[in-house]
């Protein structure tokens, strides 16, 4: 079966249920696991180049709509008559599971789905249970991107993976799952912690000397007792099954005595699909 994914969280989904060597192509971002960069590149996910998508003659076309402009893909994928499907835009980690049996039965591969759907949800009951075990939740700050300040709200799985770790995202009275707030707003809620996760930045090019100049933050708990963490965006920020080592992640930092230590060498999702 010839696959083309057009966004980076099907990708890496493809690659959670061994189904890589059957991509032909891929959009412009995906760039995990490594061998995604042999494959032709497709054009930048709100801009896909649809003349090549043809070209390669795919079975099956994995397109989403988690971001404002995709649809422009689904109409011309429909226009061409190119078989797709449509993964499901999650907004919490269940749903991240259910989007691997999705692509399972989408490619026929639904025995290793539910072998690495049942993975993922035994690794949230252990966290569930892992949480139980914090006496006092950290209040966490989660900055999307600094000018205008955007950061998760209520409806947002790092709300979820924040309660997962023994935390409390400070917007979680927000119901929406984006928020725009300011540098104030967030200095007025005082965090003990503050994870940056720019959408699209490598964590290298994320300087913290600029946000720790930002006005009388340096008075915040977080900067004091020095709880500015820059993280890998790609693992907090992608509707994928990776978003469990971003959980993993920060839950070791925000309480090692509690959650084991991360190992950025060890996936277990991809161990149980050996």
């Amino acid at each position: 079966m010839k696959l083309i994914s057009i966004c980076p969280s099907n990708t890496e989904i493809v690659a959670y249920l061994g189904l890589t060597s059957s991509l032909v192509g891929v959009d412009n971002y995906s760039d995990w696991p490594e061998d995604m960069k042999e494959l032709p590149r497709l054009g930048p996910d709100l801009n896909i180049n649809m003349d090549k998508v043809e070209e390669l003659q795919p079975d099956l076309v994995l397109a989403s709509l988690t971001v404002p402009g995709m649809e422009r893909n689904i109409e011309e994928l429909e226009k061409r008559n190119i078989p797709y499907v449509v993964v499901p835009n999650p907004t919490t980690l269940q749903e991240v599971a259910d989007s691997l049996l999705f692509v399972g039965k989408a490619t026929n591969s639904i025995e290793k789905a539910t072998l690495v759907y049942d993975k993922f949800t035994s690794i949230i009951r252990d966290y569930k249970t892992l949480s139980q075990k914090v006496g006092v939740p950290k209040n966490i700050y989660w900055e999307w991107w600094a000018k205008p300040v955007f950061t998760p709200g209520a409806s947002n799985w790092l709300t979820e993976i924040s309660e997962l770790a023994g935390g409390e995202n400070i917007f979680s009275d927000r119901k929406e799952a984006s928020v725009q707030t300011d540098w104030d707003e967030v200095r007025r809620k005082n965090p003990d912690v503050i994870s940056v996760v720019w959408v699209g930045v490598q964590k290298e090019k994320v300087n913290p000397k600029v946000i720790l100049k930002r006005p009388e933050w340096d008075q915040m708990e977080a900067i004091k007792n020095h709880q500015l963490y820059i993280l890998d965006e790609p693992l907090f920020c992608r509707p994928s099954p990776r978003l469990l080592l971003g959980l993993a992640k920060i839950a070791s930092l925000l309480h090692p005595e509690i959650y084991p230590t991360f190992n950025e060498k060890s996936d277990p999702l991809m161990d149980s699909n050996k």
